[in-house]
């Protein structure tokens, strides 16, 4: 068995209008946002086996805030791949992750990560909000098997559930 985390990066910095979108990084509400949502997976005992993310700013940012938040000291993995990325090309990536890792979080953007929720559920998400998180239970023992409409829904949980 396998459980996926899909995880919309926090809240982006908009206020230097000379970036570009890679290279926003996060607002107040957005760094805030990572410590509230980090102290809901520690309470559920979450931890994952491996991170990926993509490579924009504002989504390294918060893979590497929520790690040093819930303790994780293992491997991330930035790569653009995961950056303005077809759902499809997302789950091919996640297809290429070692076995050994039964836990994965995702950090990505929207569309894509509401997108391929509901891909992957037989249920419907409207929207993952920033730092929105979908985990699906996945019944599988190799990444390369996992595909569309098999996921039963863990929980969806973000920031605005959780009055700080």
């Amino acid at each position: 068995m396998k459980t996926l985390y899909l995880i919309r990066h926090s809240k982006s910095d908009w206020s230097d209008g000379s970036l570009n979108d890679f290279d926003r990084g996060l607002n107040k509400r957005g760094k805030k946002a990572i410590h509230t949502m980090a102290k809901v997976l520690k309470a559920k005992k979450i931890m994952p086996g491996l991170i990926l993310s993509s490579s924009a700013k504002r989504a390294r940012l918060t893979a590497k805030g929520l790690a040093k938040e819930i303790g994780y000291t293992g491997e991330i993995t930035f790569t653009d791949t995961l950056y303005m990325a077809e759902p499809e090309t997302i789950l091919k990536y996640i297809n290429d992750i070692n076995d050994k890792y039964d836990t994965l979080f995702v950090v990505g953007h929207n569309p894509e990560i509401t997108e391929l929720s509901n891909m992957l559920i037989n249920e419907y998400i409207d929207n993952v909000p920033t730092l929105g998180i979908v985990a699906v239970k996945l019944p599988i023992d190799h990444w390369r098997k996992f595909s569309m409409g098999e996921g039963k829904l863990k929980f969806f949980i973000y920031p605005k559930m959780f009055k700080e």
